[in-house]
């Protein structure tokens, strides 16, 4: 068996606007390649083909689907992400949740001091956490 990765599936032609702005948005993070459909291949010319980035880490793969499906990114499917300080917290939270929707407020629910979830523009849900010290 090769590697496991965590593979996301956009729609529209919005997977490079994604991954530019997920890594825009958290350090140490980075594309690692970018490869595009050419004309008269089987998705939209430029329109990713499979991308491969990093988030602190992490690695993910992603393509534009050249199909249209009936469905999308789900909430139970989400990325986790434990914050360091109170300022990248509300960061993350803000910048991810701009356009997006809120699933659970930026809050002290009990079980650490920040704790957030929201589902970003492209339609990929965000758990963000601060912990108790």
């Amino acid at each position: 068996m090769g590697k496991v990765s965590t593979f996301l599936m956009f729609q529209g032609g919005q997977a490079e606007e994604a991954i530019n702005f997920y890594t825009s948005l958290i350090r140490d993070s980075a594309i690692s390649s970018i490869s595009r459909y050419g004309k008269g291949e089987s998705g939209d010319e430029g329109t990713v083909m499979k991308a491969m980035f990093s988030l602190k880490g992490q690695e993910f793969m992603c393509i534009d689907s050249n199909v249209s499906h009936q469905f999308n990114f789900t909430p139970s499917f989400s990325i986790y992400i434990d914050c360091d300080t109170e300022q990248e917290i509300r960061y993350l939270y803000e910048n991810l949740a701009k356009d997006g929707q809120l699933l659970m407020p930026l809050d002290d629910y009990g079980f650490s001091q920040q704790f957030g979830w929201v589902q970003d523009r492209f339609g990929v849900s965000w758990q963000m956490d601060l912990p108790k010290e």
